[in-house]
């Protein structure tokens, strides 16, 4: 049966596993890029380490949304 407008597409239960370990990943490596910056006492590499923080908090809140929008 096609969707209509009112209901939102679901997805299959083997790309919620694989949507929900990446959304894991991405806050995981959000928290460890931030702890790596926190300790780093060159300003370049305390920078690198926030850009990749950015980058994956980004990543999961994409994942997340897309998430959202399919439940």
């Amino acid at each position: 049966m096609p969707n209509t407008q009112n209901q939102k597409p679901q997805l299959d239960s083997n790309n919620l596993k694989v949507i929900q370990d990446q959304i894991s990943y991405e806050a995981l490596m959000t928290k460890k890029y931030n702890e790596y910056a926190s300790m780093c006492t060159d300003q370049n590499l305390k920078n690198l380490c926030n850009q990749a923080s950015q980058t994956h908090k980004q990543s999961f809140d994409g994942l997340k949304n897309y998430l959202d929008s399919h439940q």
